[in-house]
């Protein structure tokens, strides 16, 4: 071997371990997710892996440089402002929040640590952000539906039933800002000529009680928006629908695999890997004021065929033909 070759050897050999030793001491940045569902909720597993991958793909990698610690609320409110200290004491470099209220609980907590939300419906309403395009202070993310996209929805449903004559708008104001979808509804009642009935739940005999009154009136169906309450009473809000023969479309599809009649909501795992960028972007620098509110841009149809048939209704060719899910 040459001597220049046998030098350059030894210098090379000298830098390896001072590179993996800088590797080694690479900051560890921590990410804080208060989540609206349970652990054990199916939902959550696609939610987090969507996260992971593309938080990875923009070069944050956990056990290398980042670590993400989770807490699950499991669609109990009184749990969110709890959950929110105990994330905010672990002095997290930024928080993710899955849903306007959460993202409530966690800036009421802190006014200098960043936040990144998803699933939020009114954050101006809500006093969230100052505006969409400037959200001032130390939060941004994701709208979760526009308030035209809850009147499309109804709209959705009074062409699958024809003879509605009224609709309830079914949710929980302390898991969701009831009222914004409640004035959105209000707007389109005067070109549907239907009768609108907002029904605030909570609890499970709540949904009984106000399914049972339901029942009492031809020609209903019900709308519900999102909400962790209504999706942790999923089952049950089905089987109720199922009983007394109401339509009801809902925002998630997990409704409509589960037997409801139809859904109009958000690609919720689009919805995270876009909340990953802001992650992203804060991490390496950026602050939430210069960071917009976003609203979706993709949206998804789900139609169940067989529920539809029991309900004796037949869902129009031109939903089934925009249609992204369609169960027999």
């Amino acid at each position: 071997m040459k001597r220049r070759e046998f030098i350059a050897g030894l210098g090379s050999a000298a830098a390896w371990p001072v590179a993996v030793q800088a590797q080694q001491r690479e900051r560890v940045r921590k990410v804080g997710v208060l989540l609206s569902f349970a652990a054990d909720d199916p939902e959550v597993p696609p939610r987090l892996a969507a996260l992971r991958r593309e938080l990875e793909r923009l070069g944050w990698s956990e056990g290398r440089n980042l670590q993400i610690d989770i807490r699950y609320a499991g669609a109990r409110a009184d749990q969110f402002p709890i959950l929110a200290k105990q994330l905010i004491a672990l002095q997290p470099d930024v928080l993710l929040a899955i849903s306007g209220p959460i993202a409530l609980a966690l800036q009421r907590e802190t006014r200098t640590i960043p936040i990144v939300f998803t699933g939020a419906s009114d954050p101006v309403g809500m006093g969230l952000v100052e505006s969409l395009p400037r959200p001032g202070g130390n939060i941004t993310g994701f709208l979760l539906l526009e308030a035209s996209i809850t009147c499309k929805c109804r709209a959705t449903l009074r062409e699958i039933a024809p003879g509605l004559t009224w609709m309830a708008l079914v949710g929980n104001p302390k898991t969701m800002p009831f009222d914004y979808y409640l004035r959105a509804a209000e707007a389109l009642v005067p070109a549907l000529a239907i009768e609108l009935v907002p029904v605030r739940v909570d609890t499970a005999a709540d949904h009984e009680r106000a399914f049972e009154s339901f029942a009492r009136l031809p020609n209903g169906g019900l709308a519900l928006p999102p909400d962790s309450t209504g999706t942790l009473h999923l089952k049950l809000i089905i089987e109720l629908a199922a009983r007394y023969r109401l339509p009801a479309i809902y925002a998630n599809r997990r409704f409509v695999t589960a037997g409801g009649l139809m859904s109009y909501g958000i690609d919720t795992l689009d919805q995270f890997r876009q909340a990953s960028t802001y992650i992203d972007r804060i991490l390496r620098g950026q602050r939430p004021v210069d960071l917009p509110v976003q609203a979706p841009v993709k949206y998804e149809l789900a139609v169940n065929l067989k529920t539809a048939k029991a309900l004796g209704l037949t869902i129009p060719e031109t939903l089934l033909a925009i249609a992204d899910e369609i169960i027999q």
